[in-house]
């Protein structure tokens, strides 16, 4: 699909990623920014959509390979957790082509505000590895696939989704859960990038553009969730799901 945009405009949404970048990377919520941001360049919703998945998949992988490189993880540790999400995501974003996601937004809202809640009112979660709730095979059959559903399927909020799943239900420290979310969040943006790519969606030059600045700011990103570790990745988590939150609450009128 033939897409024309002013360079500067282009060079705008290529900072816009760099942002979003560094933000997804410790607490998710990428979304948050750079949709709005395709939308206002007046790219159509469903274009918009894809290119962000094209762009948001430069990010993830940058923060998932420095993480595993860093030693923040090992790949056995979340091999078969990110086929369960790419398997998800996968039909998430087929069957977002045939039904309307917007019922999803009525419910989004109280989850966001549930996993704000989480982390303001436990300020102790995640700093200590904790004995798991949930088994590891439940985990990664039920609720990791659950989540890349979401994210092929909608999408905002889909790392702090899998982050708070890792420090409430497997007893993983923040900086371990966020790690683990990246490479999840990977595989999912992933799977939604390959049907898009069947679609032919994607505005390719805005989306690589977008991905360069999602690459730097993702990278930054993975260093600073390893310098400054859960005193600085819970407040942006707290932070990005309460923008989030006040977002739907705008769109939907409250004021």
């Amino acid at each position: 699909m033939e897409f024309t945009l002013d360079p500067s405009l282009l060079l705008l949404l290529g900072g816009v990623a760099f942002l979003a970048g560094f933000i997804d990377t410790l607490a998710g919520g990428g979304g948050l920014i750079t949709i709005p941001a395709l939308m206002l360049a007046q790219l159509p919703p469903i274009q918009a959509l894809a290119t962000n998945k094209l762009q948001g998949t430069f990010g993830s992988l940058t923060a998932t390979l420095t993480l595993l490189r860093k030693r923040q993880m090992t790949f056995a540790e979340v091999r078969t957790a990110c086929i369960a999400s790419f398997i998800g995501a996968a039909f998430g974003a087929l069957v977002v082509q045939f039904i309307d996601a917007s019922a999803l937004a009525v419910l989004i809202p109280f989850v966001l505000g549930f996993i704000a809640l989480y982390f303001l009112l436990a300020p102790s979660a995640g700093d200590i590895e904790r004995r798991p709730r949930l088994g590891s095979r439940a985990h990664t059959g039920i609720v990791v696939p659950v989540i890349g559903f979401y994210d092929g399927f909608f999408g905002p909020g889909t790392g702090s989704f899998f982050s708070l799943s890792e420090v409430a239900l497997r007893g993983r420290t923040l900086i371990r859960a966020t790690a683990h979310a990246k490479a999840m969040n990977f595989a999912s943006n992933a799977a939604s990038l390959m049907v898009f790519l069947l679609g032919g969606k994607i505005i390719w030059l805005v989306g690589l553009t977008m991905g360069l600045g999602q690459l730097l700011g993702a990278y930054l990103g993975s260093l600073a969730v390893i310098g400054g570790g859960a005193r600085l990745i819970r407040p942006v988590i707290v932070l990005v799901c309460f923008a989030m939150l006040g977002r739907y609450l705008y769109q939907a009128g409250y004021f």
